[in-house]
């Protein structure tokens, strides 16, 4: 055996290594129930990229009804309502300084009915998670970690308890950006009963999908609240899955995240930016032993097609675009597409409706990063029963290159059958290596057998 051989297989044994502990440690992680929630990333829509602040109960029920016929078939099922939904006068990205939500009388955050009509007379969400889920789709709604402050200045009391909001709030935890909450102080009588109050309404209106703002970053001093928020969804009793926002959520923090929630942002906002997209390479490649089923690393959203209050669309270039759902699918990022389902065009949508490539995000394993050369990013993955091995190789670069990876480093005695996933082709067998002439900030991605 050469010096070189030997080298190669310790690194392929390594590699192995890694996925066996990603997959080991993501099965410690499902407590009971925990993997019926999330047994595969979550895949769905989110108002933020393209309404911002302003989405109203109109707007919707149209995008829910555009999302039922056109990617429900292929596995997004989660339409979620972001920020703001409680605040009548919300109108674009930045926020209010002083919010006047609409609230109940214990506190709670209730939709604003001037946006959201059915909402009125105490019913909340209910009439519109109804006909959500009536199209086939689970429902989701974004929610501010904390206590509304204008819920502590009226002082309301908190439900079930001779509690109220001045009991509990932590006035010197504030959000640096949202001024709508202050903290909870979960070592005061009440702290906990406030958040069970929260979550069993959203739990009374049959809310699927929560999305906890301003929960992951400063992660410890909101561990406390993570873990109510947690305990609050299981007193309900109704499988609501929790995803914590916005990053970046320490790694060393994973073994505690992945108890309490089935997603959690590993970046701040994400956007249509090359050097934000280049940026999430390394990061999918730090939380790769926490990856697995009923615990997800997100990437955040797809911003594809129109974005930003229907000013612009997409700046990713159509190679960019393919780079980012190829990195998402092998990395098996969440996949919440982001862009205004009304606009959907057809290379967005081809783009986000490829089953070869969604089967490598809802049914591989064992992915893991392997580091070949400087600019560019090769990711392997097992195929579902083991059935074959799957490839991404990425031009990270500024200049169309070769990238590829040797069939040893990756454990494989050629010769091997290639498909390739985007093209829907097979291409020619290879015997020592598979290999692909990438263009500029490019992607290309592959199954052998």
């Amino acid at each position: 055996m050469t010096v070189e051989t030997s080298r190669r297989d310790l690194f392929a044994a390594g590699m192995a290594g890694m996925a066996a502990v990603s997959v080991a440690r993501a099965a410690n992680a499902a407590e009971p129930g925990k993997a019926v929630l999330a047994p595969r990333p979550p895949m769905g829509w989110n108002s933020w990229n393209s309404f911002a602040t302003t989405i109203t109960e109109r707007q919707a029920r149209e995008t829910a009804a555009i999302m039922a016929e056109k990617l429900l078939p292929f596995g997004y099922d989660i339409f979620t309502v972001d920020i703001q939904w409680y605040e009548p006068e919300a109108s674009s990205y930045t926020y209010n300084a002083a919010p006047k939500p609409a609230m109940d009388a214990y506190g709670r955050m209730i939709p604003a009915p001037n946006r959201f009509p059915s909402s009125a007379g105490g019913k909340g969400f209910a009439p519109l998670a109804k006909a959500v889920h009536a199209l086939g789709l689970k429902f989701g709604i974004h929610v501010m970690r904390g206590i509304p402050r204008a819920a502590v200045d009226a002082n309301l009391p908190i439900l079930g308890t001779r509690y109220r909001a001045r009991d509990v709030a932590d006035i010197a935890s504030i959000c640096s950006w949202n001024p709508d909450m202050y903290g909870v102080d979960m070592t005061r009588p009440g702290a906990q009963a406030y958040y069970d109050s929260i979550f069993r309404l959203y739990a009374d209106w049959g809310v699927d999908f929560v999305k906890m703002d301003d929960m992951s970053r400063p992660y410890d001093a909101h561990a406390p609240e993570i873990e109510a928020a947690h305990k609050a969804i299981m007193a309900t009793g109704w499988p609501i899955m929790l995803s914590l926002s916005p990053g970046e959520t320490p790694v060393i923090r994973g073994d505690h995240v992945r108890k309490y929630a089935q997603m959690w942002r590993i970046s701040d906002d994400f956007w249509d930016d090359w050097a934000m997209l280049e940026a999430q390479f390394t990061r999918l490649e730090n939380w790769t032993p926490w990856r697995g089923p009923g615990s997800w690393p997100d990437a955040d959203m797809l911003p594809l097609g129109r974005l930003a209050l229907g000013e612009r669309d997409t700046r990713f270039t159509p190679d960019e675009q393919q780079t980012l759902m190829t990195l998402w699918a092998i990395a098996r990022s969440p996949l919440i597409m982001g862009g205004d389902l009304r606009h959907l065009d057809a290379p967005t949508l081809a783009l986000l409706t490829n089953e070869e490539v969604l089967a490598v995000n809802q049914a591989s394993e064992g992915n893991c990063p392997h580091f070949v050369a400087d600019g560019v990013r090769v990711w392997s993955a097992i195929a579902q029963g083991g059935k074959g091995r799957y490839v991404a190789l990425f031009n990270t670069g500024d200049k169309a290159r070769e990238v590829g990876i040797g069939l040893r480093d990756l454990g494989i005695s050629g010769p091997v059958a290639v498909r390739d996933l985007w093209a829907g082709k097979a291409l020619a067998q290879q015997r020592e290596r598979v290999s692909a002439m990438l263009p500029p900030h490019g992607a290309g991605l592959y199954r052998l057998s």
